[in-house]
């Protein structure tokens, strides 16, 4: 019961306009790295409040460079 109530509360984090800014999202308290955009139809984007996924988009440029010198 408290998992689910945490996976709606996370929900209803992603769907608040004011955790949007622009195309991205920001939130501090949601600890999800990777949550549905506002329309689920358009897939996931990342939270960008958390510091790791600074961290993954680093690391995808850094390999599109490695291969693309290769």
């Amino acid at each position: 019961m408290k998992t689910r109530l945490n996976e709606e509360m996370l929900n209803n984090m992603s769907k608040d306009l004011g955790n949007w800014r622009g195309p991205f999202y920001f939130n501090r308290k949601d600890p999800r790295l990777i949550v549905p955009k506002m329309n689920p139809t358009f897939g996931q984007t990342l939270n960008f409040a958390n510091p790791i996924s600074y961290l993954a988009i680093t690391a995808l440029v850094a390999l599109v460079f490695l291969v693309s010198i290769i």
